[in-house]
């Protein structure tokens, strides 16, 4: 097996891991269909200090160290730019529909078949939506894995921890309007997992395009760029689904314990594994 045959595998391993933390979301809603929002924001606010720790105190920062000030920033803003255009034709993954049961409800109780059906087929039609928003977001996450992994064992792992992290709410924000709308429990879990796959597909597809020997300059420059999708995906989606949920202050916190969870598990990841492998 070639160098580079092992670094696709551990990246789909990663990915894979990311990939089905959707289904870690949808068995929340399996098991208590109104999950605590509060605690899914802290943990989204913890995602959010993961994610903004990579990309700001390692990828950009790694970038800038490598080719220099100047192009690192530029691919680093062009990370952003890229994901900015990317969100403007991708429907925002949301926690609405738990709004939505309080609806149902009123609606069941003015009565009419007929509008609870048309209210499903409304609430399914979000829950498709937002699954194939989650997958589309889910996709180019797998390729910054891959990226990730080319580089060393230890970005490649820091992205597919904060990702699964990520992708936990994204599974509930899948399975609940799936669960109201059908009421069926394994339809949500299977639909939440199936948007979460698109990871380790991206995974496949960037394994096939890239050259086996990328240039180090290159590389350099996609992980940076891969720093600013991460920043941009942080700011733009995570954090204010942090602040709704759990309260600005305490998503703060949670933000900031993030970051430092990061760089301890930076600082014990380097100590703990052998000294020929790739960090």
């Amino acid at each position: 097996m070639g160098l580079m045959d092992s670094q696709v595998l551990v990246a789909l391993a990663l990915s894979l891991l990311g990939g089905l933390s959707t289904s870690i979301g949808a068995l929340f809603v399996v098991i208590n269909p109104t999950p605590n929002l509060k605690m899914l924001g802290l943990l989204q606010g913890f995602a959010a200090g993961l994610m903004l720790s990579i990309s700001f105190l390692d990828l950009a920062h790694n970038a800038i160290n490598s080719i220099g000030f100047l192009k690192g920033n530029l691919w680093f803003f062009a990370g952003v730019i890229f994901f900015a255009i990317v969100t403007n034709f991708i429907p925002e993954p949301t926690l609405a529909p738990v709004s939505d049961v309080e609806k149902k409800k009123k609606n069941r109780d003015e009565g009419g078949k007929d509008t609870m059906k048309k209210h499903r087929r409304q609430v399914m039609f979000s829950g498709i939506i937002t699954a194939v928003g989650i997958s589309l977001h889910n996709f180019p996450e797998g390729m910054a894995v891959f990226l990730g992994s080319i580089k060393g064992l230890r970005v490649g792992l820091n992205l597919a921890l904060a990702i699964a992290l990520h992708n936990i709410p994204e599974g509930v924000a899948v399975a609940l309007p799936v669960y109201f709308a059908t009421q069926s429990k394994w339809k949500a879990f299977k639909l939440a997992t199936l948007s979460g796959l698109a990871e380790p597909l991206g995974v496949i597809i960037v394994a096939y395009l890239f050259p086996s020997s990328l240039n180090p300059e290159i590389l350099d420059g996609l992980l940076g760029a891969v720093g600013g999708v991460m920043a941009f995906l942080t700011l733009h989606e995570m954090l204010p689904l942090a602040f709704d949920y759990a309260g600005q202050k305490q998503a703060v916190k949670a933000v900031f314990f993030g970051m430092a969870f990061m760089s301890a598990s930076l600082y014990f990841l380097e100590r703990s594994l052998p000294a020929d492998m790739s960090l």
